[in-house]
This record gives C-alpha cells, sequence and structure tokens, in this order.
C-alpha cells in the first residue's frame, strides 16, 4: 500500500509541475490550482480508505497478506470493509474521472498547456487503471459484489453524463476532456469483468487504441493551435480547404474515437463489450 501510494503521488506532483509551468497564463494558474485541490482531496481521501485496510487486517501493508490478515482476524465481512471500499472507490474515481467525481477535469483540460493535456490524459488514466486492477482484484476480493455494484453505477454515469456534456462544448479540449470522461466508464467494464472472459485482455487493448487515436487528437489540435491561436470548434470549419491531411487525420482520430467501423476504436469497443456480455453485464454494455 504504501510503495503504491507514493508512486501515485509522486506521478501527481509531476502533473501538477507541467499542467502550470505557464507561470503567466492566468488561466493555466487557475487550472493548476483547482487540479492541485482536487488531487490533494482525492489521495487524503485514498489514503484514509487504505488505514482502514490497515487496521483491519492488523497492521498488514502487502496486498497479499491484506487478504490473510483480514482471514485471520475475520474481518473480511465487517462493515469497516465496506467504508474502506467507499473511500478508496471516491479516491480513485477523482483520479479516473468518473462521474459524478469528474468536476475538475474539463477546466484543467482547457487551461493547461495542449500537449501537457495529451500527457495528462494518457498517463494520469493508465495509473489510475492499474491501481484500480489490483486494489480491487486482491484486497476486496471477498467483496466483489459490492464493489462490482460500485463500479456499474460509476460506469454508467460517466458513460452518459460523458457523451452527452461533450456534444454540448464549444472548446475542442474541454470537448476531448468530457469524451475522456465516456471512454473511462466503457473501460470500467473491463475492470469488473476481471481476469475471466478476457476482461483485463479486453481493458488493455481498448486503451492502446484509445492511447493512440487521443494522442493522435491532442496532436492535430496543437498544430491547430500553432497556426490560428485557438481550439474552439467553430473555428475548424474549413479546415480540409486550408489543410486536407491536417484535416483527414483528425477527422479519422475522432471518428476511432468515437466507435465507427472499420476504424480501431470500434473493434476496442466491440472487444470490451463482448466481454462484458459474456460476463453477464447486459445493461451495461446496451448503455454503452
Amino acid at each position: 500500500l504504501i510503495t503504491i501510494f507514493v508512486a501515485l503521488e509522486c506521478f501527481s506532483l509531476c502533473s501538477y509541475l507541467l499542467s502550470g509551468y505557464t507561470k503567466k497564463d492566468v488561466r493555466s494558474n487557475e487550472a493548476t490550482m483547482k487540479y492541485l485541490l482536487m488531487g490533494g482531496a482525492s489521495s487524503s481521501i485514498l489514503v484514509y480508505g487504505f488505514s482502514w485496510l490497515y487496521g483491519l487486517s492488523g497492521g498488514e501493508i502487502e496486498l497479499q497478506e491484506i487478504v490473510n490478515g483480514l482471514i485471520n482476524t475475520q474481518m473480511y465481512n465487517s462493515p469497516g470493509i465496506s467504508i474502506a471500499l467507499i473511500f478508496i472507490t471516491v479516491g480513485i474515481g477523482f483520479k479516473l474521472s468518473l462521474a459524478p467525481f469528474h468536476q475538475w477535469t474539463p477546466d484543467v483540460y482547457e487551461g493547461s498547456p495542449t500537449p501537457v493535456v495529451a500527457f495528462l490524459s494518457v498517463t494520469s488514466k493508465v495509473a489510475a487503471l492499474a491501481l484500480a486492477t489490483r486494489i480491487f482484484d486482491i484486497p476486496f476480493y471477498f467483496s466483489s459484489n459490492e464493489w462490482h455494484l460500485l463500479l456499474e453505477i460509476l460506469a454508467i454515469l460517466s458513460m452518459i453524463l460523458g457523451n452527452l456534456i461533450a456534444i454540448t462544448q464549444t472548446s475542442m479540449k474541454r470537448m476531448l476532456a468530457y469524451s475522456s470522461i465516456g471512454q473511462i466508464g466503457y473501460v470500467i467494464i473491463g475492470i469488473i469483468v476481471g481476469d475471466s472472459n478476457d476482461g483485463y485482455a479486453s481493458m488493455i487493448t481498448y486503451m492502446l487504441f484509445y492511447i493512440s487515436m487521443n494522442l493522435g487528437t491532442f496532436a492535430c489540435i496543437v498544430l491547430f493551435g500553432l497556426r490560428t491561436g485557438t481550439d474552439n470548434i467553430r473555428d475548424y470549419a474549413g479546415l480540409y480547404t486550408k489543410d486536407p491531411f491536417l484535416a483527414l487525420s483528425l477527422a479519422l482520430c475522432l471518428l476511432s474515437l468515437g466507435g465507427l467501423p472499420p476504424l480501431a476504436g470500434f473493434f476496442g469497443k466491440l472487444y470490451l463489450f463482448w466481454c462484458g456480455w459474456q460476463a453477464g453485464l447486459y445493461f451495461l454494455v446496451l448503455i454503452g
């Protein structure tokens, strides 16, 4: 637990510094402050959940030893485990930008420099997903029904809110921020399925496609921003007549993120949804 928390916080500190390296930009400073405050709050909630696991297991810090400690102390079905689960889920929800813990994400995406946003949109998700798969699968093995239900609710909220609000945005970076919230909702299906029915394999496959398309989209936004100095969606009108290659590249990346066949994003989602369907997550797949 200590190694996980220290590694996550070292990454978070680097992210805070990167998001605010343009010190003279007021929006960047505002975004950094929001990111720092929300990140600190989520870390506090997360470590409080860890402290419950530490206490209930008899002072163990290794993940597998925590399971053994919970069995030895007969605490694996106690109310304290539910409290730890709730706090850890909320902490991870902030890190993953799951609804309803996503409020900081659009402001940070919009205010931070675009290359930094591209970095944060990928690496922060990968780090938090790695944490989620380890924490939920090992210490909360005996509470699988409870955390499955919690994650299903968060995934449904993220998929619905993220995609619906993304449609109404006028800033390209804010639109991608809300889109990333919806995308993480899909990925949660793989965590719930777990090792059975290729859940983790489908999650990794989808994340590889998502990372590629997301970085491609942000590369196009950076190039467009260097030429025009704006990220307003309306300013992209007529881009094909000015730069056909940039317009086609951006269109392919966005359509792939949307899951349009026969692009890579479609097959990633198909694999993920198929694994979810095989595991009996019918409602979650239908919402997706």
